[in-house]
């Protein structure tokens, strides 16, 4: 199976990249080097999109590195879109373990639906499935209200979550249902996840370099496709002959050698003189009831310089008129400084999303007032 694989994905590949997204650059090759299975476009959520090569064997060592961290191959439930790492990946497991993924149709993504398509799993094998923290929510909100979504959700022997920070009110709320979540770290650079619930896959390496996360092992990408200047400075090499990615995340290792992602290091403010990860002032702030999906950004400020922002999803709790000092006593509860509490509140109807999911930080922040 593995050769097949490896022969499938292999010679020539053609490019996969965001289909019919009006946005989406016109002159991607239509051929690659034969040792690229796999190119993936990245969403571009805080830069200017990249063409990720893979080959075979990066894929295959990141399918062989989740079932072996998952205690073995199954059957995967394909909700997120194939053109992703995410999506792809699935279907890479798939096909590495004999098995068929079952797709889930529609153009957005429905609880009520993954309920029925989690039913077409085949029995007496693990069951998987990959999604980002919105579908979760989407999940675990209906599985309140419909026994079958709870039940469909707690028939996952791992449901894989990740493309960004899982709210702790989220992961609590899915573990009460019942469900196994999993959470991962890592990108279309890494072939996907290779740090679950913040420890390295088999054969991943982690180290923190001027508190950047730098990951190491076999499922790292080739690099950027048409583009060496850009490989040249995300991929190094040691003097062992390593071969490191830098992630541009902010991040520490504890003693228990748990990663801890606090945020994008191009997410840091200055703010009366004093740095400020909003990473860290987004997970204090999330913990707050009404706020699990925040995302904050930053605003200028004329004294200080810039200052962290909330936006969020109107709700009952995140409406009151005391929401702002709420978020203000979790950051200090979180042993943030005072130049990360929020300044400003914004509430929107609808938070506007990236094709992959996740939240479009740059219009949020120009909703907020911070970009012009």
């Amino acid at each position: 199976m593995t050769h097949a694989l490896r022969a499938a994905l292999s010679g020539g590949a053609a490019v996969w990249s965001v289909a019919g997204d009006p946005a989406a650059p016109t002159d991607a090759p239509r051929e690659v080097d034969d040792d690229i299975a796999l190119v993936v476009e990245t969403s571009g959520s805080t830069d200017a999109p990249k063409r990720v090569a893979l080959s075979a064997d990066a894929l295959l060592a990141a399918a062989d590195a989740t079932h072996d961290a998952l205690g073995g191959p199954g059957q995967w439930l394909l909700a997120l879109p194939a053109h992703y790492i995410a999506g792809a990946q699935v279907i890479v497991r798939g096909i590495h373990a004999g098995t068929q993924a079952v797709v889930l149709d529609g153009e957005h993504f429905d609880a009520g639906a993954f309920a029925a398509a989690s039913a077409r799993l085949a029995p007496n094998r693990p069951h998987y499935t990959s999604l980002v923290p919105l579908q979760l929510a989407r999940l675990v909100d209906g599985a309140d209200r419909d026994a079958f979504i709870a039940a469909a959700l707690r028939s996952y022997d791992a449901v894989l979550v990740g493309g960004q920070a899982l709210a702790p009110g989220l992961a609590e709320r899915a573990a009460h249902l019942g469900a196994n979540v999993v959470r991962t770290y890592g990108s279309s650079e890494t072939a996907g996840g290779c740090v679950y619930d913040g420890r390295a896959l088999e054969g991943v390496g982690v180290r923190i370099v001027d508190g950047m996360v730098e990951l190491s092992g076999p499922m790292l990408a080739d690099g950027y496709l048409g583009d060496a200047g850009r490989t040249a400075a995300a991929f190094t090499t040691d003097a062992r002959g390593t071969r490191w990615y830098r992630t541009g995340d902010l991040g520490d290792l504890g003693d228990d050698g748990r990663l801890r992602v606090r945020g994008r290091g191009d997410d840091v403010i200055i703010s009366g003189g004093v740095k400020v990860v909003l990473g860290e002032v987004e997970r204090a702030v999330r913990a707050v009831p009404g706020f699990g999906e925040a995302v904050v950004v930053a605003v200028g400020d004329a004294a200080w310089g810039e200052r962290a922002a909330v936006v969020a999803a109107r709700t009952d709790a995140a409406a009151t008129s005391a929401a702002l000092t709420s978020l203000v006593a979790a950051t200090d509860a979180a042993g943030l400084t005072p130049a990360a509490r929020p300044v400003r509140l914004l509430l929107v109807d609808a938070m506007p999303l990236l094709p992959s999911g996740k939240p479009d930080r740059r219009a949020l922040a120009v909703l907020a007032g911070g970009l012009s």
